[in-house]
């Protein structure tokens, strides 16, 4: 089973990645939320440029990834689940669950430590948000991120399909959010109980500085309304509110070069996280 498993992960997340890439981007073209800054021929062959980057980074340097050490641990017995000897059933779903905590926790320490907000930063400089802005991440800032989450995994002994299903999970759905997709108010409503819809998602890329610093969550909400960094909706609305970050409006900053060069271009881009919950009347952010 094990070795079924490792044999076809890189196809299993391909696929899904592929599949979830198609139905959100159709769905943007038939109902789309907002009407765009940029054209998508400016700004998609660059952000899924930085996912080809990315994916040659975590090949080379993780060759077996988050399963792989999933399995190592399984082996070895080591991690807290594997101690206590939990029954698949249940260490699935709860492994699901914490490594879920662990990136919620993960995302708010990048917005919080100056350091790594240059990092993710290239993340919220997108001038418009749609399904290629949930893959957008700087290849040094997804090493951290599996480095984190190698970690959680080895702490808890998350079993291989538990890590497996969180990593489609959370690239699925960080596909969805970031869409720019229409979903009926009542629908989205009951939706966001479940998992972060695009309405809900879509406050946290605001250039105001107290909004971007909100609704962290990529699969599951429930961690932003437990530690008071929710917010419904955007002070402007989804319609008018400014999608990205002050310092990069220039239509150049979307070129591949640039995003994998900005993180180590200035030192005004960084700023410790807002106060939590944060009024909806503070100033727009300023150099970053």
């Amino acid at each position: 089973m094990i070795e079924i498993l490792m044999a076809y992960e890189p196809w299993t997340r391909l696929a899904a990645f592929a599949g979830v890439l198609i139905v959100m981007a159709l769905w943007e073209l038939r109902q789309p939320k907002r009407q765009l800054s940029l054209g998508r021929r400016r700004r998609w062959p660059n952000n899924l440029g930085v996912v080809v980057l990315d994916s040659i980074v975590v090949r080379v340097l993780f060759p077996t990834a988050a399963v792989g050490v999933a399995v190592a641990c399984e082996a070895r017995g080591w991690g807290l689940f594997n101690w206590l000897a939990l029954p698949k059933g249940v260490a699935i779903p709860v492994s699901v669950l914490v490594l879920d905590l662990a990136i919620y926790l993960q995302h708010v320490l990048f917005h919080a430590v100056p350091l790594l907000w240059r990092l993710h930063r290239m993340h919220h400089a997108d001038l418009d948000i749609d399904v290629t802005t949930g893959v957008r991440f700087h290849p040094i800032e997804i090493a951290l991120s599996l480095l984190i989450k190698f970690g959680v995994v080895a702490a808890i002994g998350a079993p291989a399909l538990a890590v497996l299903v969180f990593e489609v999970l959370l690239n699925a759905t960080s596909m969805f959010n970031h869409s720019n997709v229409r979903m009926p108010a009542p629908v989205d409503a009951l939706v966001r109980w479940l998992v972060v819809t695009p309405d809900m998602h879509r406050v946290h890329h605001s250039i105001i500085r107290s909004e971007t610093d909100s609704n962290f969550g990529f699969n599951f909400p429930w961690w932003d309304r437990l530690f008071g960094t929710y917010r419904a909706e955007p002070a402007d609305g989804h319609q008018g509110m400014t999608i990205g970050i002050d310092k990069f409006r220039d239509p150049t900053e979307l070129r591949l070069d640039r995003l994998l060069t900005q993180p180590f271009r200035d030192d005004k881009g960084v700023r410790p996280l807002a106060s939590i919950p944060a009024d909806k009347t503070a100033p727009r952010s300023r150099g970053v």
